[in-house]
């Protein structure tokens, strides 16, 4: 199948009823005078440009040991890419989601097997998935250079998909951002931005994290990184240097501080002007209907489990609370052992209060809003940071899946999976997943299990402990 896009003809292939286009450039190589740069449009082309695999990966390391590299040093910088799943040739006016993959910041890559969306689109959506820049490439700081270069790519990406999505059989007036953990973030951050306005209707995000950084936090993580580096805090102090040698050295903030990356988006005051909850609570994307939702056991999949004897009272102190909160979590909890409240609490500080934030922040400016706790639990790492993915893409044997399903997958997976695609592509198609929605009054709440339930808020209790911590 060939389509005409802005910068030239593309071939795709057929998958079985499906036909991918992989690898299509929407903005130039971010290499030479454009390293560490804003995307700029990429070069139009002659003739049919096959477009059958992947485009490179953006600079990363492995996201664990022993797990195959995204990227290589002799892949480059030329990352830019995006690819577009459509059903049969000859339709028109489909629902288009477009996802942005997470991965601390600092890994991921539109090319990873759990991110194929020949299933979604099987569904009757067009789905686009591309890459971003990571890492200090994509997050960090520079004097005279603009923050946040990862997410202005995506919202060049989503620029692309306006101008072009209607060649593949989508309609640009209906496009939904979805996104998992930093793509979760990401897709909060983009609702409430100005430079994204327009670019979509509806958003869903999976798991949205805390994290933001000041410019003087993101200038220390750069002068930590260039003095690890050997090289000036400036861009042609890290201009000079490949992206491998940043790689070597990009966890150097880390020797001084917890956490599990150096790198979140800077405020700016342009792109990003706060954490998600604070921008949205102005009424900032009042307009883009929204589906957020969290796993029910975030930590699970993120970190070790606690020491043996483990005092919640200073674990309640390093997450800002007071120590008196790890009695409250007691009271919540009375027969759950200090792992378990370990859990909660690590899942509620790092996910599950952020995306209730969000919820209720878009709730009460007066947006349409619908909220999910995933519950379901998988044989290894019960309802941990991920397990979302599988169910919203139906991939069940890649890597990823195997991680938290097993293998095979326990019997019930495919029953949810096909419950959960069907409400992600249905809100992409009319504005309703099939639960009531979230609203301050009536705080409904979908529960993913077997079967699916919906109920109040589940997590009141924990709101209360932490209704006056807002952390960045």
């Amino acid at each position: 199948m060939r389509v005409s896009t802005g910068l030239g003809w593309v071939r795709g292939l057929d998958e079985g009823g499906v036909v991918a286009f992989k690898g299509m450039p929407y903005a130039a190589a971010p290499q030479g005078a454009l390293r560490f740069r804003p995307p700029v449009p990429a070069t139009a082309w002659d003739g049919v440009r096959d477009c059958l695999g992947f485009g490179s990966a953006p600079p990363q390391l492995a996201p664990a040991p022993g797990a195959p590299p995204a990227w290589r040093p002799e892949a480059g910088l030329d990352c830019l890419t995006v690819n577009v799943w459509t059903p049969a040739a000859g339709t028109a006016g489909l629902p288009v989601m477009v996802w942005i993959y997470g991965g601390l910041w600092k890994h991921g890559s539109s090319s990873m097997p759990q991110y194929d969306a020949g299933m979604l689109a099987a569904s009757g959506v067009v789905v686009v998935t591309f890459n971003y820049r990571v890492g200090f490439e994509g997050f960090g700081h520079l004097p005279g250079v603009a923050d946040n270069r990862g997410l202005r790519d995506q919202i060049a990406a989503l620029e692309w998909v306006r101008d072009n999505i209607t060649a593949f059989g989508g309609d640009p007036a209906n496009v939904t951002v979805f996104g998992q953990s930093a793509g979760a973030a990401s897709t909060a951050l983009l609702t409430a931005a100005p430079a994204a306005q327009g670019l979509f209707r509806r958003a869903i995000a999976q798991s949205i994290p805390s994290g933001v950084r000041t410019i003087a936090e993101a200038e220390a993580v750069t002068a930590s990184i260039a003095s690890a580096a050997g090289v000036p805090a400036t861009r042609d102090g890290f201009a000079a240097l490949p992206p491998e040698a940043i790689l070597a050295v990009q966890d150097a903030p880390l020797r001084d501080r917890d956490g599990f990356t150096a790198f979140a988006p800077v405020i700016d005051g342009d792109v990003v002007t706060g954490p998600p909850w604070m921008a949205l609570q102005t009424g900032a994307g009042r307009d883009v209907d929204l589906i957020c939702g969290f796993t029910n056991e975030e930590y699970r999949g993120q970190g070790p489990p606690p020491p043996p004897g483990v005092d919640l009272a200073i674990v309640a102190e390093a997450l800002g609370l007071e120590k008196e909160a790890a009695i409250a979590y007691r009271r919540a909890s009375p027969s759950a052992s200090d792992a378990d409240l370990f859990t909660v609490m690590l899942s509620d500080a790092l996910i599950r209060m952020p995306t209730t934030w969000v919820a209720e922040a878009h709730a009460r400016a007066g947006g349409r809003t619908w909220l999910y706790d995933l519950t379901w639990r998988g044989p290894t790492l019960g309802a941990g940071h991920g397990i979302d993915i599988s169910f919203v893409f139906g991939n069940a044997t890649t890597r990823q899946a195997a991680r938290f399903l097993g293998s095979p997958p326990p019997a019930d997976f495919a029953d949810l999976s096909e419950r959960i695609r069907r409400a992600w592509t249905s809100f992409a198609a009319t504005g309703d997943p099939g639960w009531p929605r979230f609203t301050p009054e009536h705080p409904t709440t979908r529960i993913w299990d077997t079967p699916p339930t919906d109920a109040r808020y589940p997590l009141e209790s924990s709101r209360r402990i932490w209704q006056d911590i807002t952390p960045r």
